[in-house]
């Protein structure tokens, strides 16, 4: 029995007429989503990040070389606004870790690029992201990972 049983059991007792299954199930998801985000914010912060500034890292290095992406490219894999976006960037740029260069092709705008500072931070936190979120799972069998993995892709297309 955990915590959201016991709400359960309690909205169960005052309103039997309720079927609140499915506050069972969003309930779990949203307290697994905030336990899983301290895990995740503790291993970014242990390397000076945070999942903000690792998501425009990443996104960077995901790219592959030369680690450099447009701006409104950056954006187009976020859901912030275009003002979020540019703070991030400002942030990272002041750190060291992405620098803005020209837009060869575009002279008017500029190119977000990884630093060798911010390609060796991105590199280091994700081997570290990667084994942190393998421990996060490690209570889960490999069967039970590949079963829950299915059912959450149906019902994350479902929303996407």
């Amino acid at each position: 029995m955990d915590r959201v049983d016991k709400i359960l059991a309690q909205w169960n007792r005052e309103r039997p007429d309720l079927d609140v299954s499915a506050m069972g199930l969003l309930g779990r998801l949203s307290r697994l989503s905030a336990h899983i985000a301290r895990e995740i914010d503790k291993s970014f912060s242990e390397r000076g990040l945070n999942a903000s500034s690792f998501d425009v890292l990443a996104t960077l290095r995901r790219s592959g070389p030369p680690y450099r992406l447009s701006p409104s490219d950056l954006l187009d894999t976020t859901m912030v606004s275009s003002g979020t976006m540019t703070n991030r960037i400002d942030q990272l740029e002041k750190a060291g870790l992405v620098e803005r260069i020209a837009n060869p092709e575009d002279r008017r705008s500029v190119i977000i690029a990884l630093t060798e500072e911010g390609l060796r931070r991105v590199d280091e936190a994700a081997t570290a992201h990667v084994a942190n979120q393998h421990r996060v799972v490690s209570d889960l069998s490999p069967e039970e990972r590949l079963v829950l993995n299915a059912l959450l892709r149906k019902y994350l297309a479902a929303f996407e």
